[in-house]
Parts: C-alpha cells; sequence; structure tokens
C-alpha cells in the first residue's frame, strides 16, 4: 500500500504556495517541489502535513528523479498541480536561444512527463485529478511574449485533449487558464511594475480557489474573473491582426 498525495510544483512561491496552503487546509497530504529549499521547508513546517523535494525541474531527467522519489517514500500521486514555470519578454531573436528551449521543457515537456507517469495509477485506481496552470495567453499570440504564450497554448490543447481522453474513467483534469496574478512571475519574465497587467492583477488565493473548484467539478478549462474571460474570447469577435497587436502590448 502506498500512501495518495497531492503533488505541487512549483511550490515555493506564488500560485504554487496558495495551492499547497488550500489543499494543506483540507488535510490532504503533500510533497512540494521546487529549487529553492529553505523556501519549500518554511512551507512545509508552517502547513505540517507536508514534504519538501528541491530539485529543478528544467533539468533533463529531473521528472524521472522525483517519481523515482516518490515510490522511495511510499507515495501514489492522487492529485496532480503542474504548477512550475516561467515566462520571459523580449523579441525572439533578442533573447537567449538556451533560455527559451529551457522554458519550452519546463512549461510543456516537463508538464507532458510528470502527467504520464501519474496517469497509470490514477486510471487503474479509477480515481485521481490533474490541474494544468495554463493562462489566457493561451487564446493568443504574444508579440514579445512569443515563446511563453506559445507553451500556454500548448498546456491549453494538451489538457483538453487529456479531459476528454480521459472521460468515464474517474480521472479529472482541468486547465486554469489565469490571467494577470499578483506573483513573482511579471519579475522573473522580465516587465515592471509599470505594466499594464500589472495593474490588472488579481490575488492568487481566488486564481488558485477557482481552479480547485473547477477541477473537482471537472471542467476542462476554468477562466477566473470576467475580464479574463472577454479577453480569452477576443478572438472570436474581432480579426486576429487585431487582436495579436492588442496582446503585444499586454503581457499576460
Amino acid at each position: 500500500m502506498t500512501q495518495p498525495v497531492a503533488l505541487v510544483t512549483g511550490a515555493s512561491a506564488g500560485l504554487g504556495v496558495d495551492f499547497a496552503c488550500q489543499l494543506g487546509a483540507k488535510g490532504i497530504r503533500l510533497v512540494l517541489v521546487a529549487r529553492r529549499r529553505d523556501r519549500l521547508d518554511a512551507l512545509a513546517a508552517e502547513l505540517g502535513s507536508a514534504r519538501a523535494v528541491d530539485i529543478d525541474l528544467s533539468q533533463a531527467g529531473a521528472a524521472d528523479r522525483l517519481m523515482a522519489d516518490l515510490t522511495a517514500h511510499g507515495e501514489h500521486v492522487e492529485l496532480l498541480v503542474n504548477n512550475a514555470g516561467f515566462g520571459l519578454t523580449g523579441r525572439v531573436a533578442d533573447m537567449d536561444g538556451k533560455r527559451q528551449r529551457q522554458m519550452i521543457d519546463l512549461n510543456c515537456g516537463v508538464l507532458v512527463e510528470l502527467a504520464h507517469a501519474v496517469l497509470p495509477g490514477m486510471i487503474e485506481r479509477k480515481s485521481g485529478s490533474i490541474l494544468n496552470v495554463a493562462s489566457t495567453a493561451a487564446f493568443q499570440p504574444g508579440p514579445g511574449m512569443a515563446v511563453y504564450f506559445a507553451t500556454k497554448a500548448f498546456v491549453l490543447s494538451f489538457s483538453e485533449a487529456l479531459h476528454e481522453e480521459l472521460k468515464g474513467q474517474g480521472v479529472h483534469v482541468t486547465a486554469l487558464c489565469r490571467g494577470p496574478t499578483a506573483t513573482e512571475f511579471g519579475e522573473i519574465a522580465g516587465f515592471g511594475p509599470s505594466n499594464a497587467s500589472s495593474k490588472l492583477a488579481a490575488a492568487s488565493a481566488p486564481v488558485v480557489a477557482a481552479g480547485l473548484k473547477g477541477l473537482e467539478r471537472n471542467q476542462a478549462i476554468v477562466i477566473p474573473g470576467l475580464m479574463n474571460k472577454s479577453t480569452a474570447q477576443a478572438h472570436r469577435f474581432f480579426p486576429r491582426s487585431w487582436v495579436r497587436r492588442i496582446a503585444g502590448t499586454i503581457k499576460l
């Protein structure tokens, strides 16, 4: 027998912390994954029902090492929150190519690897959930953040397809398409508080709560906030040429 856990990646800051806190408040045993051990240890100690694993998921073979760690501790993943990821702002030609590839590997590749690793057990048990953190960026191209927007389009498409594949098998899959959110994302991506999206940023906790509620209901897509819902549907009402120009001025 193995112990069921909720695995939260990118758990040392922002949405990841709120996922951990809200799941921990429900009495769920947690495995928290990120690079910053000090932050993970502090959060795990605060929650009391969590274990910290410091690992850089962007490194080759990291997903396999993480799954091996879970097995060694007698744990199986009942809930996977694929939250780890980052964005970069700038023109594709001007940015470091290796760093852009690292973004693709983490935002997309590792997300798929972890989903693939936990799904057989979930299907066998006819129980389990996967929440993939996407973005309203998934709904349009993003000049100035081209690769990031493209990775989130991948996450949305993958999540929707997986949701459909697993219907009737007891496994829930949801894509949380957040809009601008008050986290460290903008600082890491390279734009500051004067950016238009920073002024519209939602608090992290309600975004997380909406995602978890949608996952419980097995909604394929969750878009918190009326403004974000409108933004996500802009391509239905305006020419794509307009949408991509506007997206180039508002980083998500």
